[in-house]
């Protein structure tokens, strides 16, 4: 548990940091080009999209408690930008938890495959298709367990594509170098964050 608040808190304390702000600002701006650019439709209820990987990068170079505040401001500006249907509050609180989620698996620890995977899981089963389904049936009026199976369907077969492409990407960063030249070393205690 002590480990756990002191996640929190060094997350809680990258909001002083002004290159934190400005990376989420870089992220919330790629994250909403992505959003209108970048998705493959395989069918009609799955569909590849790249506008969340920002949202990872952030909670993984940031953590739990920056990654909340940004998913839930990204998800409101979205809307206001590009707003499709009503805007549900629940979906807001759902990318909320999704930052602490990924915040909590992924901030300050070494990528791994498995965490990416588990992380995912919890996301996409716990978050997106129980609470996800939830939102939705209570907007639109849905019937509850006549949803949740396409929905479960769809994030069953997202969940190892999403886990793959992200493990490569943050890989291939972290390989690459571009963490390093960002100011940041995750994965390694936060030691030399400035």
């Amino acid at each position: 548990m002590r480990n756990i608040a002191a996640l929190f808190t060094a997350s809680a304390r990258e909001f002083k940091n002004v290159r934190t702000i400005c990376l989420c600002g870089v992220f919330a701006a790629l994250a909403v080009i992505l959003s209108y650019v970048a998705s493959i439709q395989v069918s009609q209820h799955i569909r590849i999209g790249f506008s969340g990987l920002p949202n990872e990068f952030v909670d993984y170079l940031f953590g739990p408690a920056v990654g909340c505040v940004f998913a839930a401001a990204l998800d409101v500006l979205k809307f206001l930008l590009k707003p499709t249907g009503g805007f549900i509050p629940g979906l807001t609180l759902n990318a909320f938890l999704a930052g602490l989620v990924y915040g909590t698996f992924l901030y300050r620890r070494p990528i791994r495959f498995w965490r990416i995977l588990l992380a995912k899981f919890l996301v996409g089963m716990g978050i997106n298709v129980v609470l996800g389904t939830y939102w939705l049936s209570q907007f639109y009026g849905w019937g509850f367990f006549l949803r949740l199976p396409d929905r479960f369907v769809s994030n069953l077969i997202m969940w190892p594509i999403d886990s793959v492409i992200l493990y490569f990407l943050l890989r291939m960063f972290e390989r690459t170098g571009v963490f390093g030249r960002m100011g940041f070393a995750p994965g390694s205690k936060g030691k030399n964050r400035s």
